[in-house]
């Protein structure tokens, strides 16, 4: 299914890859986060999340490949979210990028050559190297919105987190407090 601004967005790909870490040290381990939101409860708890080890109940959201240290050619990690078949029930879904903390505190500047691309076929609906939340250790990348007509839309919805991968997942989808 092609893009445009009638047809609303299809079947979306998230793509994501880093450099490994120097020889000796921890690896760096960075995983992209999908969460799903209903029209009852847009934001907060999601309904599900996907994510290195789970995928989405009815299989429109897989995780394809999954990289613990960032190693090999192309894309270390890489997500299909199907939109258009996700149930009429889900109306929000927010893409996010975590790194895991296992061996002490890693920040998106410490990660060298991060690059997230999200497309639909050929056409690249955005990308971005995390340079703009360096210091966080999760980030939300994009939002996807379904129209009142059924269109998927996408959104670059960049913002970072700090803490723990488990506490990124439950509040990704809140939207940003304004601070002025």
């Amino acid at each position: 299914m092609s893009s445009s601004l009638n047809k609303g967005l299809g079947k979306v790909e998230v793509t994501l890859k880093w450099n490994p870490s120097a020889m000796g040290e921890p690896p760096h381990d960075l995983d992209i986060v999908a969460a799903t939101y209903t029209a009852d409860a847009p934001h907060g708890e999601p309904a599900y999340l996907v994510h290195f080890d789970s995928r989405s109940p009815d299989g429109t959201i897989t995780l394809n490949r999954d990289s613990k240290t960032g190693q090999g050619f192309g894309s270390d990690e890489v997500m299909t979210l199907e939109l258009e078949r996700l149930a009429e029930e889900y109306t929000r879904v927010v893409v996010g990028v975590a790194i895991q903390q296992g061996e002490g505190h890693k920040t998106f500047d410490q990660v060298p050559n991060t690059a997230v691309r999200i497309c639909e076929g050929y056409e690249e609906l955005s990308a971005n190297d995390f340079s703009g939340v360096p210091r966080a250790t999760a980030a939300t990348v994009a939002e996807f919105v379904r129209g009142e007509t059924g269109e998927w839309h996408h959104k670059v919805l960049l913002r970072g987190y700090e803490g723990a991968p488990e506490e990124f997942a439950s509040r990704m989808g809140i939207p940003q407090q304004r601070t002025d």
